[in-house]
């Protein structure tokens, strides 16, 4: 699509029909829906839940009246990411669990968001911090490479949309990936030298920047231990395989890894071959854009619920809920009841009684807010346990993300236009144009890990693990501020011990 006219589709993209299309139908079709601000609408025709209580068509207070899509959605076929990943462009006269939405957004070959869109910001030269004077004289220092970047991706090719981001290993280049090789020698050296190669994969690589970083620094400091390595880049996206080989052949340093590297352009859920040797799997800002499911609760009874997306002739999308819970989902509720220790955020947490009250009061919701559950995530550990018994887990990522949407553990959307960030409110965006992200509620996910694995974990936050494998005084700027530190004091680490 050229330029011109993705343009235009963007300049359509908030206005287009997207945002908040949420119905409400019988439960006699097995279907519901939430509300957020519903009023209730009696229909023609009352239906009657299993326990005999009445109950009407409820939908979405609005300017608008939304047209009724259950003639649709009982029609249209059931479809799922990996069966649109053929598909050139974004389907309709379709529906797929919320799930497969997201996937769909951000993978797709064709049209995701991470194949197609996504930019990955890279500073050029490091940045000498302690010429600095302060992490507000960094801040500024970074804008100024930001848009000198940017203008010279808009020499080549000028572009409104393009979907521009960054990550703590760009940033603080070496030293934060010096840190995770610091971190990988040590307990490489501690449990598995001289009886096995020291053997990483690393989940989504980005410009590859990690994996030379990581390969600089053992090859330095432990020549011996570099001779044993082995690092393995899985890749879902082609366009960043392809700079991750680019990457690995820019200068004579880095081409001298390429008998250390293999790049692996597939999807880690994908992966058939198992990996009976020891290694290291690393998954830094990954965990964040794996697909959620979306599920409300009824008030009343405490039935779950399961979001599926609609996608109609012209391409709006409508959100549904229904009573059957697929086996991924109904897989991840009983898992999280029966592993978790210690409690978590969760649509229910108040009491029933109060719940009771609160439906039967005008306008009342009758589902409860959205949660997501992190399903994507608990399948990537039954591929840690399937396919790499032996690995050690090391993971970074948020806990928390200010200007969330509505909802538990609900992410945050957003693109960007004319070089500014564009928030909206719902994750039923147009495919491919938005970033979908998730905190990580590492409690939940620990535990889970632990019982999905049978290995025992370390979480800590990203500052205090950077603090023990670090160069921080590396990254400390005149004052005695350290970005690298506080920046990203709401990324959480977790580490397989």
């Amino acid at each position: 699509m050229d330029s011109q006219a993705v343009t235009r589709v963007f300049r359509q993209l908030l206005s287009h029909r997207t945002c908040s299309r949420i119905r409400f139908y019988p439960p006699r079709r097995n279907l519901a829906v939430s509300d957020r601000q519903g009023y209730q609408k009696k229909s023609s025709e009352e239906v009657y839940t299993d326990n005999g209580r009445q109950e009407s068509h409820w939908q979405q207070r609005s300017d608008f009246m939304p047209q009724d899509k259950s003639k649709e959605f009982m029609t249209y076929p059931m479809v799922d990411a990996d069966g649109l990943r053929v598909r050139k462009q974004p389907p309709r006269r379709v529906k797929m669990l919320m799930r497969d939405f997201i996937e769909d957004s951000l993978y797709n070959p064709h049209y995701g968001y991470f194949p197609q869109h996504a930019v990955i910001f890279s500073p050029g030269e490091p940045f000498d911090f302690y010429s600095l004077r302060s992490e507000h004289a960094f801040h500024t220092f970074l804008g100024q490479r930001y848009t000198e970047f940017e203008d010279k991706l808009d020499e080549e090719t000028p572009n409104e949309t393009r979907q521009l981001w960054h990550t703590p290993t760009e940033l603080f280049r070496p030293y934060y990936g010096e840190a995770i090789a610091r971190y990988l020698v040590m307990n490489y050296q501690l449990s598995h030298h001289p009886y096995h190669d020291l053997i990483i994969y690393e989940l989504g690589a980005g410009n590859g920047t990690l994996m030379l970083n990581i390969l600089d620094y053992i090859q330095d400091f432990h020549p011996d231990v570099y001779e044993r390595t082995k690092f393995n880049i899985i890749e879902i996206s082609s366009a960043l395989a392809t700079l991750q080989t680019a990457q690995l052949a820019r200068t004579a340093s880095s081409r001298g890894h390429s008998d250390h590297v293999e790049i692996i352009n597939r999807s880690i859920f994908n992966w058939d071959s198992r990996v009976t040797a020891p290694c290291y799997f690393l998954s830094l800002e990954v965990f964040d854009n794996f697909a959620h499911d979306c599920i409300r609760y009824d008030p009343i009874t405490e039935q779950p619920l399961q979001g599926s997306v609609l996608i109609d002739d012209v391409g709006d999308f409508y959100e549904f809920y229904t009573r059957e819970i697929d086996p991924v989902a109904d897989r991840f509720l009983r898992l999280r009841h029966a592993a978790c220790t210690r409690p978590f955020n969760h649509p229910l947490r108040s009491s029933r009684f109060v719940r009771s009250i609160k439906a039967r009061l005008p306008f009342a919701a009758n589902l409860t807010v959205p949660e997501f559950i992190p399903t994507r995530l608990m399948e990537f550990f039954d591929i840690l346990r399937e396919y790499f018994p032996l690995h050690q887990l090391l993971a970074s990522d948020f806990s928390a993300l200010p200007g969330a949407i509505k909802g538990i553990n609900a992410p945050v959307v957003q693109t960007r236009y004319q070089r500014r960030t564009v928030p909206v409110r719902t994750p039923l965006v147009h495919q491919g144009y938005f970033d979908i992200l998730f905190p990580t509620d590492f409690s939940v996910m620990e535990d889970i890990y632990r019982a999905t694995t049978g290995r025992l974990t370390r979480v800590s936050s990203q500052s205090d693990f950077l603090r023990r494998w670090a160069d921080v005084e590396m990254t400390e700027t005149r004052n005695g501020e350290n970005p690298m530190l506080s920046w990203y004091r709401n990324a959480i680490v977790l580490a397989t011990v």
